[in-house]
């Protein structure tokens, strides 16, 4: 038996929600933004890794998140009693390094997705969440669901205080587009994490505050003008926008081509912009493709949110 599972990209923070929301994203022209994992079974634990970003990761399996996720998962599997196999393991890295798309969230859900179809299902989806969220934390130094919710269950997702709810899933804009732009240079999410304040005032808590829940209410009510006309992140673009070059003229420039919005995905350097505009979409990517990209390994897409999250091909 053989099973491969697609797990999607996604924008962490979406600007308003610093840690506390996520939306999932793929191409609207069907290609695959994100990380395969296929799971075989074999004659020895190993891990293969192919792919376009293969040779940006440890050159050592054991090094290697997708490797943990099977460490971690073998363990869950003896606490419940579950007789464990001897497994192959093949990672198809289609995602950038520290890109702000939630590369390694793409790892983490694709690989313990695809050893939960591999065993058929012995974990709920609560368990899976609480051990992808484990495992994002070892990676970035601190647990938060932004990512691996939404690329776990797709759409856009709230972080809940609740450990036994974790998340919920809003209303999505699904007529929007969201036009995204890595520049083909890396931003490690810890690096960017460092560079903010350790403590807030009491005016940012509150436009924090005001900021999320209006959008929130927007998203309940569809209501496009009150989500974006007050889309202004407060905690994380203004100590971050540094450590993205460009990004401040490229989010003046689509701000004034009519754009609803424009951020950071995650912790950068990936830009994106929102509009319910196709054409204008294709121009903002042809602009971006041009003026935002720093290297050869850059590329844009135009997207729309996924709502099926994780899934096997």
């Amino acid at each position: 038996m053989a099973v491969s599972v697609f797990a999607p990209a996604s924008i962490g923070n979406v600007t308003v929600g610093f840690d506390v929301l996520g939306l999932a994203v793929q191409p609207v022209d069907g290609s695959l933004l994100g990380d395969v994992v296929s799971v075989e079974a074999s004659d020895s634990d190993r891990l293969d890794v192919i792919g376009n970003f293969a040779n940006k990761l440890p050159s050592e399996p054991s090094d290697n998140i997708v490797w943990h996720c099977l460490q971690l998962f073998n363990q869950a599997l003896a606490e419940q009693g579950h007789a464990i196999q001897l497994v192959r393991l093949t990672l198809d890295k289609k995602m950038p390094v520290g890109s702000g798309l939630g590369s390694s969230a793409c790892s983490v859900v694709a690989a313990l997705e695809a050893l939960n179809a591999f065993y058929d299902k012995p974990f709920s989806p609560e368990q899976m969440l609480a051990m992808m969220g484990q495992m994002e934390a070892q990676i970035s130094g601190s647990l938060h669901y932004d990512n691996v919710a939404p690329c776990y269950f797709g759409g856009l997702q709230l972080m809940i205080a609740d450990p036994a709810i974790i998340t919920r899933t809003l209303p999505s804009f699904d007529d929007c587009y969201f036009v995204m732009a890595y520049p083909g240079i890396e931003v490690s999410t810890k690096a960017a994490r460092e560079v903010l304040p350790n403590e807030y005032s009491k005016a940012d808590a509150i436009a924090f505050g005001q900021t999320l829940s209006g959008f929130v209410d927007a998203c309940y009510r569809q209501d496009k003008q009150q989500a974006f006309g007050h889309f202004k992140d407060v905690l994380a673009e203004p100590y971050r926008e540094s450590l993205l070059p460009g990004f401040v003229e490229a989010k003046a420039h689509l701000q004034s081509a009519g754009c609803l919005a424009v951020g950071i995905s995650g912790s950068g350097p990936t830009l994106f912009a929102v509009t319910d505009d196709k054409t204008l979409a294709d121009n903002a990517a042809t602009w971006l493709q041009k003026n935002y990209l720093s290297t050869e390994l850059g590329f844009v897409h135009v997207c729309k949110a996924d709502t099926q999250g994780a899934r096997c091909l």
